[in-house]
């Protein structure tokens, strides 16, 4: 399979994979060619172990247009922007926090993608007013992503 950014991926699905559609528990048969499908799991290289894939409702959410938050696309070559939106925890400090795995990190993962497709998180890391910051990689905005307890993203830089 391919990611939006163009890159090409092998997923190896194991007994453990659980599958849904949207919200729902659903079989690997769910996934057809061509859907869009957010892939959690374990990476080597352009291998993804898959612990999870959901697949993404259709016009929901997964195109740049659709972001409450926004999208500023990889152009190469352009300068990084420098933005910060919604809510910084104040007491953010870059490098500061727990990592966390895991369900967890999964579900912040999987809020962080859903609003901004197209990176890769290589890390998830609990503050210490017990929101998490979602160290994503792979375009030139946003590098943090801030998710809530509840799992909702408060904010970007």
């Amino acid at each position: 399979m391919s990611t939006s950014a163009g890159q090409k991926v092998t997923v190896d699905e194991g007994t453990s994979t659980t599958y849904q559609n949207g919200t729902t528990a659903t079989s690997a048969s769910a996934v057809t060619t061509g859907e869009d499908v957010l892939v959690l799991g374990m990476t080597s290289g352009t291998t993804i172990t898959a612990t999870q894939v959901i697949v993404q409702p259709a016009g929901g959410g997964g195109s740049a247009s659709s972001s409450a938050a926004g999208v500023i696309p990889f152009q190469p070559g352009a300068p990084a922007t420098s933005k910060q939106v919604g809510q910084i925890p104040a007491n953010y400090s870059q490098g500061s926090g727990t990592i966390v795995g895991g369900t967890t990190a999964n579900k912040a993962t999987e809020a962080a993608l859903a609003a901004y497709p197209g990176g890769i998180v290589d890390r998830v890391v609990q503050l210490t007013d017990g929101e998490y910051e979602v160290h994503y990689i792979g375009v030139n905005w946003p590098h943090h992503i801030f998710v809530n307890q509840d799992f909702k993203v408060v904010g970007a830089n």
